[in-house]
C-alpha cells in the first residue's frame, strides 16, 4: 500500500471509494485522457469510474514499496486534483514508471514537479535505483515537470507501449540536480 506522502501545498493518499465524482471528472476529461492512450482510455462515466477506482484500491493494496497509486489533494482546500503512480512498465515489469495525471485546472501551477519529487524521494527511500517517465513526444507540458525534477532523457523507445515514446530516468543522485541536461530533439521548454 502506498504511504501518504505530505508536501509543502499537496497530500498524496490512497484513493478512496469517496473519490469517485473528483477521479471521475479527471479521468473523464478529454484533455487527461488524451495523454494517457494507449495505457489507458476516458473514463466514460461514473459507473466505470467506480469499477476502476476500486480494482486501483485492491491493486494498491496487494502493492509492494515502491510501487503504488495515489490520489493528489491540495492541502488548503482538500480538492482532489489528481493522481500519481508508481507502477512497474511493460513488458517485464522490471522498469519502475513515475507518473502523474492532473485536472486541466491544476495545471500550470508546479503540482506536478511536487508530486513527482514527492513520490521519487519515496521510492528512494525505498531501495529504487531509477525511475522512469515515458512520455508521448508531443506532450511538452509534462516534459516540463520531468526536467523541473532533474529526469535525464535517455532518448525514443517503442519497448514499453508499442509506439514511440519519449524515455526520461532518475536516479536519486539526479533527484536534487535539476540542470538543463540534453533535450530530446524538436522539444522547446514552456
Amino acid at each position: 500500500m502506498a504511504e501518504r506522502l505530505v508536501t509543502d501545498r499537496l497530500i498524496l493518499r490512497s484513493w478512496e471509494m469517496e473519490d469517485v465524482p473528483a477521479a471521475f471528472e479527471i479521468f473523464g476529461h478529454a484533455d487527461v485522457a488524451r495523454w494517457l492512450s494507449p495505457i489507458m482510455d476516458r473514463v466514460p462515466d461514473l459507473a466505470a469510474m467506480r469499477v476502476l477506482l476500486r480494482q486501483w484500491i485492491v491493486e494498491d493494496l496487494r502493492a509492494q514499496p515502491p510501487t503504488g497509486r495515489w490520489c493528489v489533494q491540495r492541502r488548503e482546500d482538500a480538492a482532489v486534483i489528481g493522481g500519481g503512480t508508481l507502477l512497474p512498465l511493460p513488458p517485464g515489469g522490471e522498469d519502475l514508471e513515475l507518473g502523474w495525471q492532473l485536472h486541466p485546472a491544476a495545471w500550470k501551477q508546479g503540482y506536478a514537479s511536487e508530486a513527482t519529487y514527492a513520490m521519487a524521494r519515496w521510492a528512494f527511500s525505498h531501495d529504487a535505483d531509477e525511475l522512469y517517465a515515458v512520455v508521448r513526444p508531443e506532450n511538452t507540458r509534462a516534459v516540463s515537470a520531468i526536467r523541473r525534477n532533474g529526469m535525464e532523457w535517455v532518448g525514443e523507445t517503442g519497448k514499453y507501449f508499442g509506439q514511440p515514446m519519449q524515455l526520461y530516468r532518475l536516479r536519486p543522485a539526479d533527484l536534487d540536480q535539476a540542470l538543463p541536461g540534453v533535450l530530446p530533439p524538436g522539444f522547446e521548454p514552456e
